[in-house]
């Protein structure tokens, strides 16, 4: 596996950092294909650039709803996608179990925001060695992080993020708290704002996410002028056909134009 590229030379890399891909492995050859795709547009663009994808979907509305293809199966394809490109892989894990079984194939364990204060789950990731992003829940304050921060710090572990994906609003819709980035990076981490999660309208009817895939123009331009160090978004070919969270997604086909509109607002602040 590869070394992380670290907060210093995302700092000196001039741009913010990319988390991407899909939301989950769905079959044996769309992480690579996906992965190939993003990786060929931040190449050009000189994003630094972690490939996500969830080998297991465990929270989800409905029993029926697609959770995987399993779990060594799906590991074993994200960790083909960092090495056939060589670049970082993340994956999400919710079990204290899963930590040192992930951290084998993967750069990047990413605790689930409704997982950021399972405190057995946040020391076994931070064990690892590996690096950590924790998500801030979604009932969470920017300053509560801190604890989430200190729980993978006291393993003895440095190597953390945190990301910012939205703060819950009523029973179906999510609000971003642009001050959350500078509130989260004064504990000395890089702070990714997740777009596409951001824009989930969860707790629906039918019992699938909705989201507003209009405005991830509107949250990404905000998120790279409020400072953020790195963006998080979901992408894949056709959301529409997408074994979760299409609702919400990116067109990897729009990806470059976003991407590049990105680094403009990027370089015409910093």
């Amino acid at each position: 596996m590869l070394p992380l590229i670290d907060k210093l030379e995302f700092k000196n890399s001039g741009c913010f950092f990319l988390i991407a891909g899909p939301c989950v492995v769905e079959n044996d050859t769309m992480a690579l294909d996906i992965a190939s795709r993003i990786h060929s547009v931040t190449s050009r663009l000189q994003i630094p650039f972690i490939f996500k994808a969830s080998y297991l979907k465990a929270n989800r509305s409905r029993s029926d709803s697609f959770t995987g293809i399993g779990l060594e199966r799906a590991l074993g394809l994200i960790r083909e996608v960092g090495e056939a490109l060589k670049i970082p892989v993340l994956t999400d894990i919710h079990t204290e179990e899963q930590a040192a079984v992930a951290a084998t194939f993967v750069d990047v364990l990413q605790i689930p925001a409704f997982l950021c204060r399972q405190t057995g789950l946040l020391q076994a990731a931070g064990r690892t060695g590996k690096f950590v992003n924790i998500k801030k829940g979604q009932f969470a304050s920017a300053e509560s992080m801190r604890y989430a921060l200190e729980k993978v710090r006291q393993e003895g572990n440095p190597r953390i993020m945190l990301t910012e994906r939205g703060t819950t609003f009523g029973y179906t819709d999510l609000v971003l708290d642009f001050r959350n980035v500078p509130e989260m990076q004064k504990y000395g981490v890089p702070v990714v704002v997740d777009i596409t999660h951001s824009l989930q309208q969860p707790n629906q009817p039918d019992g699938v996410t909705g989201g507003r895939p209009d405005l991830i123009t509107t949250m990404a331009n905000a998120a790279v002028a409020a400072g953020a160090d790195g963006i998080f978004l979901e992408t894949h070919p056709d959301p529409g056909s997408a074994k979760s969270d299409g609702a919400n997604m990116l067109p990897l086909d729009l990806l470059e134009q976003h991407l590049s509109r990105l680094v403009r607002i990027r370089s015409s602040l910093y």
